[in-house]
């Protein structure tokens, strides 16, 4: 059975941190289990842009993360690239959504051809074909043609392509204004209830 208070979050090794941590810190005080799981790039663009630096072991992000944002232990699960025993690796588990943000344009690619080298790309591979919500927040400037075929690819089957575009009519005057933008039109699509940003009209 598909259970609404589980989401797995990916981060890959594209531009976009802020948005990253911003959306792992809403989803965890939302009081939803986290299914987390960080490539090796992933880690360096983290603590490149945010100076966040995550250990390497699956474990040990767990521990930090916990005490960083003060989520009970339990409301987060970490997985290592390569952690096959993931109930993610397998249509059986119960998630409902999976966010990869931001998604690079390898790991869109290996989506849209259905590769499974790594447990990010199998996990997105099994929410395809149980008919689950797949939310990609591709972080690239220009896209190439292979770039938009991969997403236009993917959006015919029912994967949301969200790129990380702010919009302005808010007026926003710090910069956390413009990643709240981004990451709450992220959990819209996620179905997930938020007060984060305005909205049109409000």
């Amino acid at each position: 059975m598909i259970d609404s208070k589980q989401i797995a979050v990916a981060i890959t090794g594209a531009s976009g941190a802020p948005y990253s941590k911003r959306l792992l810190e809403v989803v965890l005080n939302s009081g939803l289990t986290v299914h987390l799981m960080i490539s090796a790039a992933g880690r360096i663009v983290l603590a490149d842009e945010l100076d966040w630096k995550l250990p390497s072991r699956a474990s040990d992000i767990h521990q930090q993360l916990v005490s960083e944002f003060a989520c009970k232990p339990e409301q987060l699960q970490v997985y290592g690239e390569q952690q096959w025993t993931s109930p993610l690796a397998s249509g059986s588990h119960h998630v409902k959504t999976m966010i990869v943000c931001p998604c690079t344009m390898g790991t869109l690619s290996s989506i849209a051809c259905g590769s499974s080298d790594n447990l990010i790309n199998r996990a997105a591979d099994v929410m395809i074909k149980e008919n689950r919500k797949l939310i990609l927040v591709p972080r690239e400037a220009p896209f190439s043609a292979i770039h938009l075929e991969n997403m236009l690819k993917l959006a015919r089957i029912g994967v949301c392509i969200l790129p990380p575009n702010p919009g302005f009519y808010f007026k926003p005057t710090h910069l956390s204004d413009i990643v709240d933008f981004v990451v709450a039109r992220i959990l819209d699509q996620a179905q997930i209830e938020h007060t984060i940003a305005p909205r049109w009209g409000e």
